[in-house]
């Protein structure tokens, strides 16, 4: 094996991939109408493979070399580009145009993108860089890079350059289309925007675009994922006439309100569907069984199963998994092995997702022989190798840091590719485990990489240096990742004001220093030096700990 990190025996080959499209559920949409969502993937690279690893330089591009990109590969020099950008992070916007101007290239859409989807974690870098190439020759760049730009400007709620870098598609025919305005409304429907969002979706007809039901299905589904399910279901029922009775249009509705956790509305919304002339479907079924096992009401959830096998509704693998999961959860493996049994005796074939809640759940409770024997068959049966939700659930199963290692080996013979999500949760595990080096080594690999770091990756690190009394490193984290235009996650904002306000008061008190002023850096690059007891700093609430990744 190639290792993946230096010093960590997991260097790796990688292959930096950004695709970018709006999330793609298949359920929402009618066989009858093209399907006008596209894959979603995360930012991920091949590790361990064959593919030649780009080159990383750090240090300035000589501003006297022209670099001809017709000549050479944008991948190639890309990095060049990037190191400036890298260098520049803390200078003005015109130091940095400054600083291109001298790195004579000639730009390529296919350079644009990657540059772009390399600091999607660094706004101000990407916009900069944007702005720059729009400058020189604004009219070659087509709709990729500035859908690309406008979602990474929503992700970071900078909606004034949003708004800019919209009116200057509008300006050209052919720019906006319709992965356009999906990203418009996922992106104000996430910062709560929602009147923002209905009105992106009103303006549909001045760029000459119908308002079909599936358009209004993707408004939905994005005021239904950031929990604005009441007046999504407000907006069904006001287009009800106009759309009719709709059992795709109804589940994102049901969907909204079980993903929610109100299961009282899911239940009203349920009833509405069966009093409807639509007839549920096996995402109906689905939808509302995952929330009653969500909720614990698990005996409600088995009768309602079984209600499907003898009315001739057969579940499919997707309810099939939920209740497996849900007996798993409960420890009732026993039966959700004979669920398992039932379910290929009536031609319902097993898939990944089934496997990995047996994996899941195994892994909690130590039973890691019976995790490989599981993982073992999955290997071996065709068309249900293990994904990256498989390695994720073992990597949480694991208990040293050395043991990281087989299980990036694994990923690499199974085809698996790194993601954003990964990296963030093998952070954390080498926060949790207090190694120090693998921490420093993966934060630089995602930084080199373009897989982050992002917020989630620095909320692991404020919240993991914070319990081990590293108030210094913490507060440095938290203005590195603000400086980038990052908005902290609540928890993240109210620990660091309750740590400034002690140090504050502590200043005022004792006439001690703060940290930072004793002319050392806020944050070495190590994470060694002297720890502080955390216990002196009083919360105004009880902190709940990271989350899994």
């Amino acid at each position: 094996m190639r290792p993946i990190f230096k010093s960590l025996l997991l260097k790796s080959r990688f292959k930096f991939n950004f695709p970018f499209d709006f999330p793609k559920s298949h359920f929402h949409f009618t066989p009858n109408h093209p399907n006008p969502q596209n894959q979603a993937k995360s930012p991920t690279f091949y590790f361990l493979g064959t593919i030649k690893k780009p080159v990383f330089l750090h240090s300035l591009a000589n501003p006297d070399e022209s670099i001809d990109f017709h000549q050479y590969p944008d991948e190639k020099y890309s990095s060049k580009l990037q190191n400036i950008l890298k260098n520049h992070r803390n200078s003005s916007t015109e130091e940095i145009e400054q600083a291109l101007d001298q790195c004579k290239v000639t730009i390529t859409e296919g350079l644009v993108l990657i540059l772009v989807r390399q600091n999607q974690s660094d706004w101000k870098l990407a916009y900069v860089f944007f702005e720059w190439v729009s400058k020189k020759d604004g009219k070659s760049l087509g709709f990729d890079v500035y859908n690309e730009i406008l979602d990474i400007l929503g992700k970071m709620h900078r909606f004034e350059e949003l708004t800019k870098v919209f009116d200057k598609m509008s300006e050209r025919e052919g720019l906006v289309n319709e992965t356009t305005f999906r990203i418009l409304l996922n992106r104000y429907a996430a910062a709560h925007k929602v009147e923002d969002a209905i009105g992106v979706f009103k303006r549909r007809k001045e760029f000459g675009f119908r308002d079909d039901l599936v358009a209004f299905q993707v408004l939905l589904m994005c005021l239904c994922r950031y929990k604005h399910v009441e007046i999504a279901e407000t907006l069904y029922q006001l287009k009800r006439r106009e759309f009719g009775y709709d059992i795709k249009t109804m589940n994102i509705v049901l969907n909204g309100w079980c993903v929610l956790g109100n299961v009282h509305e899911a239940k009203r919304f349920w009833k509405d569907i069966i009093d409807s002339k639509c007839k549920p479907d096996l995402f109906t079924y689905g939808t509302f069984i995952n929330a009653l096992t969500k909720k614990g009401k698990l005996g409600t959830a088995m009768k309602l199963f079984r209600g499907m096998w003898e009315k001739g509704c057969n579940p499919d693998v997707v309810i099939c998994n939920c209740v497996i999961d849900a007996l798993c959860f409960k420890k009732r493996i026993p039966e959700a092995l004979e669920v398992f049994r039932e379910m290929r005796e009536r031609g319902c074939v097993p898939n990944v997702a089934t496997y990995n809640s047996f994996i899941k759940h195994l892994g909690k409770i130590g039973r890691m022989e019976k995790l490989y024997e599981v993982l073992n068959e999955m290997e071996e049966m065709e068309g249900c190798s293990p994904n990256n939700v498989t390695f994720s659930y073992l990597l949480k199963s694991l208990k040293k840091p050395e043991e990281v290692t087989g299980v990036l080996e694994r990923m690499e013979r199974n085809g698996c590719n790194m993601s954003c999500d990964t990296c963030n949760l093998i952070l954390r595990l080498y926060m949790k485990w207090d190694h120090e080096e693998r921490v420093r080594h993966m934060w630089d690999e995602m930084d080199k990489s373009g897989l982050g770091p992002d917020r989630r990756s620095y909320t692991i690190m404020i919240h993991g240096l914070y319990d081990k009394g590293r108030i210094e490193d913490a507060l440095s984290y938290f203005n590195e990742m603000t400086s980038k235009g990052m908005v902290p996650e609540p928890r993240t904002e109210i620990l660091v004001n309750a740590v400034k306000n002690k140090l504050k008061e502590q200043e005022g008190e004792n006439e001690e220093k703060v940290p930072g002023e004793n002319g050392k850096s806020l944050r070495p690059r190590s994470l060694k030096g002297k720890k502080k007891d955390k216990c002196w700093v009083m919360l105004p609430l009880k902190l709940k700990p990271l989350g899994n990744q």
